[in-house]
């Protein structure tokens, strides 16, 4: 199959800097689909269909796809791959029918300017996306390049990270990069005034000191709302390594409680996804506040009991039994759906959990481990060892 569609980046500088073949893939296409700024650098050309971004995007996207086998042309920002269109596209279309023919994206032009190495900066968009993603960024002297969503986002992040302890962080926005409008402004986040943006702009934040937390597992039980459901800090540092996320994995977490689980899960890595079930309404709320502090908006929270809740999910790479392990069914369930090289891990408290993870052991193999921990508490004057409760974990790689 020819590469019958075609995706090119036009910079600020438009069309003009283009190369001969990226202009001549535009010239020559039937159908040329871009957004509304895009196609007014370009002038009409007889029998040539035009068609401009709408909303929803799926369904432009599935027309792009129904013109398989024409000539058709993608205009992009920049460089399509980054956080751009032409990610989009590729999951609908092969990367044999496809040619993609970037320019210079925001992150490499800002990066650029600024003299920072794009391999130590984080770069993130907020384009659609919340502006809790950031607290996932939050680390003392991180460097971070935002896609911003509008000229309203570079307010938007120096009263997050003001509010959040970062106001000495400094903010640069840079607007129309590589254009005649081109204009840099600068200033600290706690000092940040609504000084009007321009819609295209990137965000750049050099964080300095800040309550920064690790990506590590084990974060402190005192960061998530919880009713006292809540795997404790050093089962949970235990569990996540037993678990093992892998970037772009996905986890099931049952019976989630505050969802501290599936929220270090996806703090592992900024492509982890994690589905997190549980009964209660209440629970599902403080699951919802707890993800969004901790930088994982992302998570999917879902109410129901397992293993019916259960039914259609997508196939997991690790499954965590937090709750219901007694559920009649579960855990043939959660095994059977269990992608291959997929890791399961069961924590119990109750005699009759040992007996259920004791039994799955024994048709599926893993291991049985328990864990004791005692934390030192106030005795008076002194301080003593208060144990919590020995947690038997059963953990298993399919």
């Amino acid at each position: 199959m020819s590469r019958w569609l075609s995706v090119v980046g036009i910079g600020e500088d438009g069309p003009e800097r283009l190369t001969p073949a990226a202009r001549t893939l535009i010239d020559t296409a039937e159908l040329l689909v871009g957004g509304e700024r895009h196609l007014a650098m370009l002038p009409p050309r007889a029998g040539q269909q035009r068609r401009r971004w709408t909303k929803p995007l799926d369904d432009l996207v599935a027309e792009i796809v129904a013109h398989k086998g024409r000539r058709v042309t993608v205009l992009a920002t920049g460089d399509p791959m980054w956080f751009g269109i032409g990610v989009t596209l590729a999951n609908h279309v092969p990367a044999a029918e496809m040619l993609i023919i970037p320019q210079a994206g925001a992150f490499s032009l800002a990066a650029a300017r600024l003299g920072w190495a794009l391999d130590a900066t984080d770069c993130i968009t907020l384009h659609g996306r919340p502006l809790d993603l950031l607290a996932l960024h939050l680390q003392p002297h991180a460097r971070l390049l935002i896609l911003s969503g509008n000229g309203q986002t570079p307010a938007q992040v120096a009263a997050y990270l003001a509010a959040r302890g970062f106001g000495s962080a400094e903010l640069t926005v840079l607007e129309h990069m590589g254009g005649a409008q081109e204009r840099i402004v600068t200033g600290r986040a706690d000092a940040w005034r609504d000084n009007p943006c321009a819609d295209l702009n990137t965000t750049a934040v050099q964080l300095h000191d800040g309550p920064g937390l690790t990506r590590l597992p084990g974060l402190p039980d005192a960061l998530y709302q919880h009713d006292g459901s809540i795997t404790k800090r050093e089962i949970r540092a235990v569990t996540l390594s037993k678990l093992a996320p892998f970037p772009g994995e996905l986890l099931w977490d049952i019976g989630a409680g505050a969802g501290s689980v599936a929220i270090e899960w996806m703090r592992s890595h900024r492509r982890n996804r994690a589905i997190a079930i549980e009964q209660s309404a209440d629970r599902c709320a403080v699951i919802a506040r707890n993800a969004a502090m901790l930088g994982a908006p992302g998570l999917d929270i879902r109410q129901g009991r397992a293993p019916a809740g259960l039914k259609d999910w997508p196939a997991p790479d690790a499954v965590f039994i937090g709750g219901g392990i007694l559920a009649d069914g579960l855990v043939d369930l959660c095994w059977n759906a269990l992608k291959p090289g997929g890791r399961l891990v069961a924590n119990v408290v109750t005699t009759e959990g040992e007996a259920a993870v004791a039994q799955a052991q024994s048709r599926h193999g893993g291991e049985l481990t328990r864990i004791s921990v005692q934390r030192a508490a106030p005795v008076g004057r002194f301080q003593g060892w208060h144990a919590l409760m020995p947690v038997t974990q059963w953990s298993v790689t399919k």
